[in-house]
């Protein structure tokens, strides 16, 4: 998938979506080469490749240098990049001038967490041209708001909340919505009510497809393992495993051999 007109046709044909995050040029290279449909360059760079604890350490400098990075290293994936932390609050200038620079490191898209406040400016931006992925449920941004990272939307009200914005998000000119850690059947019913797609992490089966980090579904942690998450590689210690074999041919003299000597 290149564009955006490649989502809303995999959901009128209700095709799932499969998309990661990726922060670097040697992962995007490998996701090019796969059958993902798109890339996320998620604010969750700050905890993933920085070792913040929240998202909110990450700031457009930040989010810019990865973006560069795995756009160079994609060319058959659409690339979206996280607007980081109040770079949609300080102002229409500050805001223009934070996607501009996303946008020429190579992103062809922004993600924005949240709706009201920021719908007026979700809006300005699509009617500049620039295509924007909204983000509702548990939007890590609000964190500390939200009193961590816990299911959003269980209650009806609560439920009633995010399908309104999921509406006003279309409205505004979304082409897409990402739900994270909201029950399935809210998903369901918010992916049956919108013509846009719904990209699920957290939020069950239903939605129009799924994302994940991509250091959790390789397995790259031993200690993060939230209900959502499948892993699918034991990446940690396949890494540890090729380093200690690594360390001990160079300990006995067996690396290099004579054969990867000149």
């Amino acid at each position: 998938m290149k564009t955006v007109d490649g989502f809303h046709k995999m959901k009128v044909e209700r095709k799932k979506i499969s998309m990661v995050t990726c922060y670097d040029f040697w992962t995007a290279k490998i996701i090019d080469d796969s059958d993902i449909d798109a890339v996320l360059v998620g604010d969750s760079a700050a905890m993933v490749m920085h070792g913040f604890e929240t998202t909110v350490n990450a700031d457009v400098e930040m989010m810019t240098f990865h973006t560069a990075a795995v756009s160079r290293g994609l060319r058959n994936k659409f690339l979206v990049t996280d607007l980081p932390f109040l770079a949609h609050k300080k102002g229409r200038d500050f805001l223009v001038q934070s996607v501009d620079k996303i946008f020429k490191a190579g992103a062809q898209a922004v993600k924005i967490e949240g709706a009201g406040a920021n719908l007026p400016d979700i809006e300005y931006l699509v009617k500049s041209g620039i295509p924007v992925m909204g983000h509702l449920g548990l939007t890590p941004q609000s964190v500390h708001q939200l009193s961590g990272f816990k299911l959003q939307g269980k209650s009806e009200e609560k439920a009633a909340r995010i399908l309104e914005d999921a509406k006003l998000l279309e409205q505004a000119g979304c082409f897409s919505i990402v739900l994270e850690m909201v029950p399935s059947d809210l998903a369901k019913k918010i992916t049956d009510k919108l013509n846009i797609p719904t990209i699920g992490i957290g939020a069950g089966k239903f939605t129009s497809g799924q994302i994940l980090v991509l250091q959790d579904l390789l397995g790259m942690s031993k200690t993060f393992s939230p209900k959502f998450l499948r892993k699918y590689s034991d990446g940690y210690e396949i890494f540890q495993k090729a380093l200690n074999y690594f360390s001990n041919d160079v300990v006995n003299n067996k690396f290099p051999s004579e054969k990867e000597s000149f």
